[in-house]
């Protein structure tokens, strides 16, 4: 099992949800947790929880939207912890719409977050893991990198590419500089997702889901990250499809 004491990962959309469990799960494990988000008083709040629990955390102020908002932020992470070993790109937006309520906005909005911001902040934490020979990304797809669901037709299309990105980026880096990447795709998970929704019959529904169901948690992801990250070097886990035990579709 790999050891991960020492080692400094930056975690976007860390402010809440699965950003914000993982980056407890990883500080307890022993790495130095450069928490990103836009929200400096959430960030500001999981770095106390984090330093009350023995770990050690930066807090990064970071639209991943703008490339020098990126770029700055991780130059300010690679100066307290000297590199990047762990990425983890979480950051990511969910305003379920059909298409013909010509959300235009949301549109872009979710394909400069889920796609660009993503881009934009693997641009700049890669080339500390090329130099260094190491690392490990980590890209939050989604069961909507995989099927396609009504309502969430654009959200689909961008975790598509994330998918996409994720397995061609594996191909190319991970013989040639020894980085890992892990796809996850989590099906419902409880989050603040779901309150970005403008939609009131979609909301609807996914408030519906809920009683449904039993959602997986931010925690559960965590486990399955720090589940790949402990894994033998010489083992990726390329794919994580993570489901509610309920979860039929």
């Amino acid at each position: 099992m790999a050891n991960l004491e020492g080692k400094v990962a930056l975690i976007t959309g860390a402010s809440s949800g699965i950003g914000a469990a993982t980056a407890r799960k990883l500080a307890n494990a022993g790495v130095t947790v450069g928490i990103a988000a836009r929200r400096l008083d959430r960030l500001e709040e999981l770095k106390s929880q984090i330093e009350e629990d023995g770990g050690k955390a930066i807090v990064l102020e970071m639209d991943v939207t703008d490339i020098k908002s990126v770029e700055n932020a991780v130059a300010h992470l690679v100066a307290e912890g000297t590199t990047i070993d762990i990425l983890f790109n979480n950051a990511g937006l969910m305003p379920l719409s059909e298409v013909d309520d010509f959300k235009i906005d949301e549109w872009h909005r979710m394909v400069d977050v889920n796609m660009k911001g993503l881009l934009n902040t693997t641009a700049a934490a890669l080339p500390y893991m090329i130099a260094q020979k190491s690392g490990h990304v980590f890209n939050t797809s989604s069961i909507a990198g995989r099927k396609v669901f009504k309502g969430l037709t654009v959200y689909c299309a961008t975790k598509h590419a994330v998918t996409a990105f994720s397995d061609g980026l594996r191909m190319e880096i991970g013989k040639k500089h020894n980085i890992r990447v892990t796809c996850i795709q989590p099906g419902a998970v409880s989050t603040e997702l779901y309150e970005q929704i403008s939609d009131p019959v979609a909301r609807q529904q996914m408030e519906d889901l809920r009683k449904q169901m039993t959602f997986l948690e931010g925690e559960d992801i965590a486990n399955t990250i720090l589940y790949a990250l402990e894994a033998p070097a010489h083992v990726n886990m390329a794919e994580m499809f993570i489901m509610p035990t309920q979860q039929e579709w």
